[in-house]
């Protein structure tokens, strides 16, 4: 009688072990590297996105008081710029083809200390809007501590390793997805040989 693990069904030997998938060898576990460098650029988009918030919200109380209307303007400029941060760090080949000097670490950084610069600059320091001042200092400091690391990294070429490593795994996994096709066509070809033996 015939073991489920037999397939010759003489009932001796060792079980037969499903064979391991090539494609489960060749996946590994992706580049800790890498995602550190995408955990790092969440937190810097997120930071510029504060930003945002920060400077519209100040924008808006510039506009309505009317007093400060200069102040209102510099907000607005800031937050463009602010958005030009957040889409940097999106790495979109459209952005960076229009402006290579985002590419490099240390010109995104410098554009992130701008616009903590920027969001920092003009505080209103009156008791009704502490909470306000409270936000851009927390919004500047972050996105001014994010802008100094790139720079530094930007210097010491990390920049240059992350776009190395990400080629790296962009080829390592269209090697993957040609082996899997090699191996459903292969499969397919087993199947097609079965039946014309049957």
């Amino acid at each position: 009688m015939a073991r489920s693990g037999d397939p010759q069904g003489d009932g001796g030997g060792e079980p037969v072990l499903p064979r391991a998938s090539s494609s489960t060898r060749l996946r590994s576990r992706p580049d800790p590297f890498l995602v550190v460098c995408r955990c790092f650029s969440v937190i810097t988009s997120l930071t510029a996105i504060l930003c945002i918030a920060v400077n519209v919200l100040s924008a808006v109380r510039s506009f309505k008081n009317g007093a400060d209307v200069f102040d209102g303007i510099f907000r607005c400029y800031a937050v463009v710029i602010a958005f030009f941060v957040v889409l940097a760090e999106t790495e979109w080949g459209f952005i960076i083809k229009f402006w290579k000097v985002l590419e490099y670490w240390a010109g995104r950084g410098m554009l992130q200390i701008f616009v903590a610069v920027m969001t920092r600059a003009f505080p209103d320091y009156t008791e009704r809007q502490k909470d306000l001042v409270l936000l851009q200092n927390i919004a500047s400091y972050m996105l001014l501590a994010c802008g100094v690391v790139y720079v530094f990294s930007g210097i010491l070429c990390i920049g240059f390793l992350k776009r190395s490593r990400q080629q790296k795994e962009i080829t390592r996994e269209q090697a993957v997805q040609d082996l899997e096709e090699l191996e459903r066509r292969r499969e397919e070809l087993e199947q097609l040989l079965l039946a014309e033996r049957v």
